[in-house]
């Protein structure tokens, strides 16, 4: 089984020595003038999944544009993969679950988050992921997992650890869950198929599970704490010393974003159609995740605590201080 984000540390020196692209001006974002008016090029990595909206309603309400900032949105598989890419200077932004950051300045990589990216609805019987079984599981409620089967999208991260908090406050014995790795987009398949027990999904699959029968019996996230902050928008450390103006124009852009978001959440559900290929019926029906400005510091100290326990940070520990405010 891969442990992606545990080498997260080699995977920056690899990229960083070979992607011949993180000089000076790729990591402070490219500038162009026109008509005496300059903008930024500015590159965020993403993962195209729910949580991201705000920042592509942000792009299309000019609330970066605003601020001289041109937005290229650049997906990725994921943190394994965003992380190394900002530090290297292949973008200037990214966006992480709050695990993998903690994971990767454990590991010495130079990480800071800026704003807030998405939180749990806090609503432990719709939240924006959940541990799904079939219709007929003999599994009623998250006690039941022990020594059964979940998938998640990536092991030793925010999922398997959040599930088994879940699991722990339901009863059962968290040590004795078996996790396997599998993208959520295939999870449905998986589960439908019976190749896994449960499985711990984010939107849409979520959605497309319980379209086919699935029923959800835990709600890892608003479970481990119901202001849980799941995932922000970070940058490098290099950056925040070299172009603090541009840090401080994204944040605020990206603040707005999320402030709108909150307050158009029909405009937040359509704006997923320009980047995502979920169908309308499945578009009508997903939970849309919670959008606050503000980080949540209790939420990440608990989510810390929970992973130091689960061996995810090696001998080290979070700075949550240096790397959330």
């Amino acid at each position: 089984m891969r442990r992606r984000i545990l080498g997260l540390a080699i995977t920056v020196v690899t990229v960083a020595g070979a992607a011949g692209c993180g000089s000076s001006s790729a990591g402070a974002g490219g500038s162009a003038s026109s008509g005496g008016s300059s903008t930024t090029q500015v590159k965020v990595g993403i993962i195209p999944i729910v949580d991201v909206a705000p920042l592509y309603l942000g792009q299309k309400q000019g609330f970066f544009s605003d601020r001289g900032i041109e937005l290229t949105m650049e997906s990725a598989q994921g943190g394994a993969a965003i992380i190394p890419g900002v530090v290297s200077g292949q973008f200037q932004f990214g966006f992480s679950n709050t695990t993998s950051l903690m994971i990767a300045q454990t590991k010495g990589v130079p990480v800071k988050s800026v704003v807030n990216g998405a939180a749990t609805t806090g609503d432990t019987t719709t939240d924006v992921t959940g541990v799904a079984v079939k219709k007929d599981s003999s599994i009623k409620s998250a006690k039941d997992l022990a020594g059964r089967t979940v998938a998640v999208n990536t092991l030793q991260n925010i999922g398997d650890t959040t599930v088994r908090e879940s699991v722990r406050q339901a009863g059962g014995d968290p040590s004795k869950v078996k996790f396997v790795e599998i993208p959520f987009d295939q999870m449905p398949a998986a589960l439908d198929g019976g190749r896994v027990d449960a499985a711990w999904m984010g939107e849409p699959a979520q959605t497309i599970a319980k379209a086919q029968g699935a029923r959800v019996v835990a709600a890892p996230f608003a479970e481990t704490d119901p202001k849980l902050t799941v995932a922000t928008y970070f940058t490098s450390t290099r950056l925040t010393k070299e172009n603090p103006d541009l840090v401080k124009k994204f944040t605020e852009a990206m603040n707005e974003s999320l402030q709108y978001a909150s307050g158009h959440p029909e405009e937040a559900r359509q704006i997923l159609t320009t980047y995502t290929k979920i169908d309308g019926a499945v578009l009508k029906n997903l939970t849309l995740p919670s959008w606050p400005t503000q980080i949540d510091m209790g939420s990440l100290e608990k989510l810390a605590t929970l992973g130091e326990a689960d061996g995810l940070f090696g001998d080290g520990k979070p700075d949550l201080d240096a790397l959330f405010s």
